[in-house]
């Protein structure tokens, strides 16, 4: 795949679409095959055709009647894990090779998805777009990534620094230029990451009890009250990007402009118009996305600003405002565990968290210890789930309803 071959893709509304409708194998192949899990549902004949010679499916997210056209992120986080679900639940995926993917802006998504929902995936591959777009939502947590690698495939002037800033903060990331790059090499990388269901090492950290889930770790019950400083938070904070007040906007970060399309949600009540381009902030010429992005980023203090619109054929003036977030760290639970084989102990270390359940498999369930947060229940000879609660620095444990 030539740089031409990763260029622009819309993230826009995942639209309902069949499983049964997708990519060879889509009624029950007699053996599972890996699968390529699409957030952007738009995008999914292009993965079609680069899949099809190695057999493997697509997967996209579908919604109910009556669901938003455009469906927040999380929804469709929810979605497309419940696709994958049952796409390995039926037999035609190979639950070890399901791999995320998204192209162009659709990118982000690949981050935020897998710090959503980090054990369904061997790995994932980003093209184009930006993992900052994923980091400003508030919600990536470096951790979730400790098992579930991605490729991030991009030609962007400062994507390079930015993939080795994320590796430092402790993101399982790998960065490649797209120039020369073939679909090959890819593939070759994704084919080579596998998903296991039960690592030896595990550890998640969420913000919400509706991504709780850590492969063998189900964290049920949160309590501020259960502090644990041994696991700090890897929340990587956001950006600090001044924003303009003309009302809710997006916009594409690889528009090659002239100036910056913007993108209004289906209830904008601001200023601007669809088909609007920012061409010019306090008379500076916007060139293209980048140039308005550096420029909102060099942006240290609320202020007036007068912005000047590309509508149709008539430039528009735009009296508005520069206004900075103010971002303060999630409330988070985190949970950490091993098993190890050599003492036969499974070490659960949490943060925030008072319930948890915990799946044994037979593998370990040979009078096997299991510690969490310094108390241990001992002698466990049979596998399945365990549902423990820690109250009054006692932890209390029975089989799983």
């Amino acid at each position: 795949m030539t740089s031409k071959s990763w260029s622009k893709r819309s993230a826009r509304a995942c639209g309902i679409i069949s499983l049964l409708a997708l990519g060879p194998g889509a009624h029950a192949a007699a053996q599972p095959v890996p699968a390529v899990a699409l957030i952007d549902a738009a995008d999914a004949p292009q993965w079609q055709t680069w899949t099809k010679d190695l057999g493997w499916r697509v997967l996209v997210p579908t919604f109910p009647a009556g669901a938003p056209a455009n469906p927040p992120i999380d929804m469709r986080v929810q979605a497309i894990a419940a696709a994958v679900g049952a796409a390995i639940q039926d037999g035609s995926v190979d639950a070890a090779h399901v791999y995320l993917a998204g192209r162009g802006e659709a990118a982000a998504a690949v981050f935020y998805t897998i710090s959503r929902v980090p054990d369904l995936w061997a790995g994932g591959v980003a093209l184009g777009g930006s993992a900052q777009q994923a980091i400003d939502s508030g919600r990536i947590f470096a951790v979730n990534f400790s098992n579930a690698p991605v490729l991030w495939i991009s030609n962007g002037p400062q994507d390079r620094a930015l993939a080795e800033r994320l590796k430092g903060d402790g993101l399982n990331i790998e960065w490649r230029s797209t120039e020369g790059l073939p679909n090959s090499a890819v593939f070759e990388w994704l084919d080579k990451r596998r998903r296991d269901p039960f690592p030896a090492e595990i550890d998640c950290e969420t913000n919400s009890p509706n991504f709780a889930r850590c492969y063998w770790i189900q964290m049920d019950k949160f309590d501020t009250g259960e502090r644990n400083d041994v696991l700090p938070p890897t929340f990587l904070k956001p950006e600090i990007v001044a924003s303009l007040e003309l009302g809710s906007f997006s916009y594409n970060r690889d528009d090659p402009g002239p100036g910056v399309l913007v993108n209004l949600p289906d209830k904008y009540t601001g200023p601007l118009k669809k088909g609007d381009r920012l061409v010019a902030i306090d008379g500076r010429e916007v060139a293209d996305a980048h140039a308005y992005t550096a420029l909102m980023a060099k942006v240290t203090g609320e202020k007036s600003a007068a912005v000047m619109v590309q509508r149709g054929k008539e430039r528009v003036r735009i009296e508005t405002r520069f206004s900075l977030p103010h971002v303060e760290a999630p409330m988070t639970a985190r949970v950490q565990a091993k098993y190890e084989a050599a003492d036969n102990d499974i070490v659960i270390a949490s943060r925030t968290v008072k319930e948890l359940r915990v799946t044994i498999p037979p593998q370990w369930a040979m009078g096997t210890r299991l510690y969490w947060n310094g108390l241990v229940l001992e002698n466990i000879q049979t596998p399945g789930c365990l549902a423990l609660t820690i109250d009054k620095e006692l932890m209390h444990a029975q089989k799983c309803p």
